[in-house]
């Protein structure tokens, strides 16, 4: 009999429907966030080092999140006792009072959303998906363990894929691009009569990379 492989939502895909528990009472997952952007992020252990330094980044960087209508939810496989304790933690020594809520994760949960790698033991990698108001997965990044993720990329992956659905393309470290700046790039003509017309309606290096500046 074939065994039946959990798998983990791709580019693209409807984030799967998830009824969990978290810090801030039961929900449903994509459900409850219908209509929003939300950052979905996973954290190998509560009471780690490098978990709780994102934490309070992430939490530091909540408002950034507000401004993108983007909500936060953390998660983890550990129970919501443990969860409440850690935050409270962070709220009592660190000053930093979590606001978003944790989800506690069964394994289940886990290998749904692809946070158990074989190869890195049986903590959950820190694994973060961002979907859209539609609830479909728009970008996935996994770090392992011992490297605490970039928060600031994160909030700015969330700009340019808000972005990028006014039809143009984001260009590398944007919006400090070597080559343009702050600007956007023009998709590529993809005929003969849109490709000659190019180089007269954009700033170009050539008919297939052209750029403009950002629609305010």
């Amino acid at each position: 009999m074939e065994e039946k492989v959990n798998q983990m939502p791709m580019l693209g895909d409807a984030f799967p429907e998830l009824k969990v528990k978290t810090t801030l009472g039961p929900m449903n997952i994509p459900g409850d966030y219908k209509g929003k952007w939300f950052v979905l992020f996973s954290h190998p252990a509560d009471f780690t080092p490098v978990c709780t330094t994102e934490f309070v980044a992430f939490q530091k960087q909540m408002h950034e999140f507000d401004k993108l209508d983007c909500k936060l939810i953390g998660m983890s496989v550990d129970q919501v006792f443990s969860h409440i304790k850690w935050i409270q933690w962070i709220k009592s020594e660190l000053d930093v009072d979590i606001k978003f809520p944790v989800i506690a994760a069964n394994d289940a949960i886990a290998m749904k959303l692809g946070m158990l790698h074989p190869g890195k033991g049986s903590s959950a990698v820190r694994a973060v998906f961002i979907c859209d108001p539609a609830g479909k997965v728009r970008l996935i990044m996994y770090y392992p363990q011992e490297i605490g993720r970039n928060i600031s990329e994160i909030v700015r992956a969330v700009k340019t894929l808000q972005i990028s659905e006014k039809g143009v393309a984001m260009p590398a470290d944007w919006p400090n691009n070597d080559l343009i700046k702050d600007r956007v790039i023009v998709p590529p003509a993809t005929d003969m009569k849109t490709a000659e017309k190019r180089l007269s309606e954009y700033e170009c290096y050539d008919w297939w990379f052209c750029h403009k500046e950002l629609d305010k």
